[in-house]
């Protein structure tokens, strides 16, 4: 899978494969010795990905060396940081500081074409599947993703899938995003996401979950209720993806999210 790359650009292996379920990765050398990582995408979405990478030209994402149909080489990570290890250590304020920095410059607009994409409002697909026949708080989520994408705002290129470990750390670059989707809509939606990951335990407390909300929406200059609001639709969204991967503990996390954003906003 990876020979004719390591052989069109002139690539080293530097290390052992890294197999995920929509990629696989190597770590390399290129020519000039600079680490880097080539990855090939094995689904639409991932190869979709890619060309958003090529297409942010190192400007809060990785820099792209090469693209070509499913395969993208780009920069490694190499700096010592960690969001997630931040965020276990209850840096909570500091890791959203961080996330919101980067997605300022990710959020950009670029004077290139824009790239295929799909709407936001065509992401939420499977939560408009999941939710007539789960009911309960799905429904919730629901109303709530149908009232904010029929009225969206500062729409942009979003990263689509922004988590504690899809932001890492490029030494003297700085924080920069890998792995994006290729979605299009209102900038808050990127957002959700920090708050709700799964791979959190404490992501579900609720004194976490108020704190954030409150430096996501100054750092973001962002509207803290509708941040709230799309929290909400983000977690209905994720918790019907859980379940149609009959990943019931990863459904009922995001439900708790759920419950918290309903609250607040009922409050």
């Amino acid at each position: 899978m990876f020979a004719i790359y390591l052989k069109r650009w002139h690539l080293l292996p530097d290390g052992e494969p890294i197999v995920t379920p929509s990629s696989r990765l190597l770590p390399v050398r290129l020519a000039d010795g600079a680490p880097g990582m080539l990855k090939i995408a094995l689904d639409e979405n991932e190869q979709a990905g890619n060309r958003l990478m090529a297409w942010w030209a190192g400007e809060g994402a990785a820099r792209v060396y090469a693209q070509e149909g499913d395969a993208l080489l780009m920069e490694r990570a190499m700096g010592t940081g960690s969001l997630m290890r931040m965020a276990l250590a209850g840096q909570h304020d500091e890791v959203s500081q961080i996330v919101c920095a980067t997605l300022a410059r990710v959020h950009r607009p670029r004077a290139q074409p824009l790239p295929p994409l799909l709407s936001l409002d065509a992401w939420f697909v499977d939560l408009r599947e999941a939710a007539p026949q789960q009911g309960g708080l799905l429904l919730r989520s629901l109303s709530e993703a149908e009232q904010l994408l029929a009225a969206p705002r500062e729409r942009v290129v979003l990263h689509g899938d922004v988590h504690h470990d899809n932001v890492l750390d490029f030494a003297e670059r700085g924080w920069q995003v890998i792995d994006p989707k290729r979605v299009y809509g209102e900038r808050g939606f990127d957002f959700a996401n920090l708050i709700c990951n799964p791979d959190l335990p404490s992501a579900t407390d609720p004194g976490r979950f108020t704190r954030q909300v409150q430096v996501i929406a100054r750092a973001a200059q962002l509207e803290p209720r509708r941040l709230v609001q799309w929290v909400l639709a983000f977690s209905g969204l994720s918790a019907a993806w859980f379940l149609q991967d009959d990943h019931l503990p990863g459904a009922q996390h995001q439900l708790k999210l759920a419950a918290l954003a309903a609250r607040a906003l009922e409050g």
